[in-house]
């Protein structure tokens, strides 16, 4: 007899993990905004630098549904284990986010913040390289989780 197919509705159901998709989102926007800000420089294009206010805004939004998601999977697929790396990983989405906040602070208190050569200027670029920075980590951290739950799941079978 042959094996039923899934539905397609009823197979996105099983396979929808929000974490997932939300941490990918903001850390997929991270390095995009930073790369706008790194064309903003030579050229001084407002249109770069709006765009890397709109995705660090966007990112910021995002950062809580990825903690928060992540957090409850945290607490009911490892039962809030306190390993080093669930650990590292709380701590760093708190400074993405706190990264984050100042850094939108600082473009909507001072929307010409690229055109200044302060050291609010530095800040900011500062703020943004931090982001990168902490994204980075971020995957490197998430990456052996997944890692460890296929190496779980492979031996299971």
């Amino acid at each position: 007899m042959p094996a039923r197919k899934k539905s397609l509705l009823k197979e996105m159901r099983e396979t929808f993990f929000l974490h997932a998709i939300a941490a990918h989102f903001s850390n997929g926007l991270i390095p995009v905004a930073v790369l706008y800000l790194l064309l903003t420089m030579p050229t001084g294009d407002p249109f770069f630098e709006h765009t890397v206010e709109h995705l660090i805004v966007i990112s910021l939004m995002a950062i809580p549904v990825s903690f928060f998601s992540g957090l409850h999977d945290w607490k009911t697929k490892y039962r809030a284990a306190r390993t080093p790396v669930f650990l590292k990983k709380i701590r760093l989405s708190i400074i993405l986010f706190l990264l984050a906040l100042v850094a939108v602070s600082i473009r909507i208190a001072t929307p010409d913040i690229m055109y200044y050569n302060g050291w609010l200027h530095w800040i900011y670029i500062a703020l943004l390289l931090g982001m990168l920075l902490v994204v980075k980590f971020l995957g490197h951290y998430g990456g052996k989780l997944s890692a460890g739950a296929r190496q779980a799941a492979a031996r299971e079978k």
